[in-house]
């Protein structure tokens, strides 16, 4: 039998407290564009090897550059079924959902 850890997550002080299993997430923010790339190229595979069918990319609101290149990355990905940005409680605008194909 395979245990999920689950990760607390706290958004914001007047949001709800939400849980993601461990190991479903991806921190990009902050990272130079082809370093997060290559990065979520390997979350992405690593994923699918563990047949997780949903998985969460944080890569931050800023500027919108690393979430345009991530959306631009997503599109054409042989491993990803669907994406969109998170809803509020899941982070919103900084998160992007992306649904796996395996």
């Amino acid at each position: 039998m395979r245990h999920i850890l689950l990760k607390k997550i706290e958004l914001r002080e007047d949001c709800d407290l939400i849980m993601r299993p461990s190991g479903t997430e991806i921190d990009l923010h902050g990272m130079q564009v082809e370093d997060a790339l290559y990065q979520l190229d390997l979350f992405l595979d690593r994923a699918v090897r563990d047949a997780l069918y949903t998985v969460w990319i944080i890569h931050g609101k800023g500027q919108g550059v690393l979430r345009n290149e991530v959306t631009r990355h997503l599109k054409d990905h042989p491993l990803v079924k669907s994406y969109g940005l998170a809803d509020h409680h899941h982070g919103g605008p900084g998160v992007t959902r992306v649904e796996l194909e395996w």
